[in-house]
């Protein structure tokens, strides 16, 4: 039979024993029980324990030979002795073959306990053989070495350090040393912090995803309500709010079964030929604006009219989303009474609200602004999108007129006003003037004008005695029973009030107007088409 040398173990034969030292003690990782040291091998682990413990292994040594001498013949009492020794032997090495990942401080302190128990027992044990054999004079010389070994305070085999307890060395060498061994500093505590770092790392990132999925939402619900007010939520377009905005007036009593089958009948006759049914137009209104300021008004030094246009105001079917379809509507109106444009607009009606979706699409389809077209899907019809000046734009120049956007894109005047703006209208209407009428009725269109969620129709602009200047403007918000009141042989001055707006009721952060110029040749139509594949707008100021 043999026995490792290390930890005890009995085996068979030596081919066993070779396989025990490689696989138990070669392959896992050695540990030094004083220091724990580690990642060193079995020889350089021996020869450490040697150089760096010599005091701890001398005192084994020791007891181990006062348990031989004191003994002596007793082959029982030599029995125990070698039993002890091989205990903390078995300690030692023990240590030496185990893990560190299991449990280092629980190793130190059985090592340590094993140590304490052994020199408690075979100390009193040596105090009477010394007693009764204290005239040989060689035990006497083993008596001081045991007393000395045996109260001599732990030294730090690192920076020699003396300690008075063992406890208070082991402290030492884990803080100060931490770094030459294989264990962290304060290995317990660093894994206490290390559960509460990943608790709080864990906790952190549950709160970052939580915040991200609130903002996710709300990005979604805001892109959702953007997507309902722009009319790009495929709630249906024209037709279908008309029809569902009846129904709603049968049910609430406003409206009779009979009249919503009549005009459901001429709605869809409408969008059949795609012209509008004209139930939402008034005409006459420059014509009477003309009479009354020359009649009225004595407050109004001058007054430039465009020419002659129709009012066209919301209905059911666009109600809240429709305002730029209706000004293209009054803009339209006045280029067909103008035999300016009728080599260009020849045989056109105005079209309804779905038609014109259908021609800006079209426009699209000829080249006409492709970011724009991409922004709103390329598809207008069934849809209830609003347009604004860069659609009114493609639209009249795939018509063929000519046109232009001018953007006037912050405030020029006190309080947020833009007298820029207005002084460009002035300067528009009263470029053909002569003379010094106190009413001019031009041979100007109308001016689309685009601010954030509306748009509105200028038709002339006023100035006072005083030098202020106030816009007329059609708005397609009032509705035909408002208009008709300018219809009157004596118009009231109250009546005018929706028309009139002074720079103090236009404080909108940024406006846009589109100005008709005049006719395209073919050829100018395909320069412009090209040209709005980078759209710019004129800047003032």
């Amino acid at each position: 039979m043999l026995s490792c040398d290390i930890c005890g173990e009995t085996v068979t034969s030596e081919p066993d024993m070779k396989a025990h030292l490689l696989i138990v003690h070669m392959e896992n990782e050695i540990i030094c029980p004083f220091c724990k040291l580690s990642g060193v091998n079995y020889d350089k682990m021996c020869f450490h324990i040697e150089t760096a413990h010599f005091e701890q292994n001398t005192l084994e040594r020791n007891f181990e030979r006062i348990n031989t001498v004191q003994y002596g013949a007793s082959d029982n009492k030599k029995d125990n002795t070698l039993q002890c020794g091989t205990e903390v032997n078995s300690s030692i090495h023990s240590g030496c073959t185990s893990n560190p990942k299991n449990s280092a401080q629980s190793l130190i302190k059985d090592s340590t306990l094993k140590h304490e128990a052994f020199y408690s027992e075979n100390l009193t044990e040596s105090r009477k053989f010394l007693t009764s054999k204290e005239k040989q004079s060689g035990l006497t010389e083993i008596k001081g070495s045991i007393y000395e070994t045996t109260y001599s305070p732990p030294e730090c085999p690192f920076c020699g350090k003396i300690e008075e307890h063992s406890e208070d060395m082991e402290t030492h060498v884990k803080t100060k040393h931490a770094n030459l061994l294989d264990i962290p500093l304060e290995a317990g505590m660093d894994r206490v912090q290390c559960s509460g770092d990943l608790q709080l790392a864990q906790q952190l990132q549950q709160e970052e995803d939580r915040k991200r999925s609130e903002e996710s939402r709300q990005e979604i619900e805001e892109f959702q309500k953007l997507q309902r007010q722009y009319g790009l939520d495929n709630s249906g377009g024209y037709k279908q709010q008309q029809l569902q905005n009846m129904e709603i007036e049968v049910n609430r009593g406003r409206m009779p079964p009979s009249e919503f089958h009549i005009r459901k009948a001429d709605m869809m006759e409408s969008l059949a030929i795609g012209i509008d049914d004209g139930k939402t137009k008034t005409s006459g209104i420059i014509e009477a604006l003309h009479r009354y300021y020359q009649n009225a008004a004595t407050d109004v030094r001058q007054v430039w009219l465009s020419s002659v246009v129709d009012h066209f105001h919301s209905s059911l079917g666009d109600k809240g989303w429709g305002c730029g379809y209706r000004n293209f509507q009054m803009l339209l109106s006045s280029l067909l009474q103008n035999d300016a444009y009728n080599d260009c607009l020849k045989g056109m009606s105005i079209p309804c609200i779905p038609k014109i979706q259908s021609m800006i699409e079209d426009a699209w389809k000829e080249g006409f602004d492709p970011q724009g077209a991409s922004q709103l899907n390329n598809r207008l019809q069934g849809t209830k999108a609003w347009i604004g000046a860069c659609e009114i734009y493609i639209l009249l120049t795939s018509l063929r007129v000519k046109c232009h956007i001018v953007d006037f894109h912050k405030s020029t005047g006190p309080l947020g006003t833009h007298p820029c703006l207005f002084e460009w209208i002035l300067n528009y209407y009263s470029s053909e003037g002569e003379g010094s009428p106190k009413v001019v009725c031009t041979s100007k269109p109308p001016i689309y004008l685009q601010h954030q969620g509306h748009s509105r129709t200028v038709i002339g602009i006023e100035e006072k005695k005083n030098r202020t200047l106030c816009l007329l403007i059609f708005d397609p918000g009032c509705p035909s029973r408002e208009m008709q009141k300018l219809l009157k042989q004596d118009i009231e001055a109250s009546s005018l009030k929706q028309l009139r707006k002074s720079m103090g009721n236009l404080k909108h952060k940024q406006y846009q107007i589109v100005a008709v110029e005049g006719a395209l040749s073919p050829e100018e139509k395909v320069a412009r088409r090209q040209a709005s594949q980078v759209f710019t707008a004129e800047k003032i100021p």
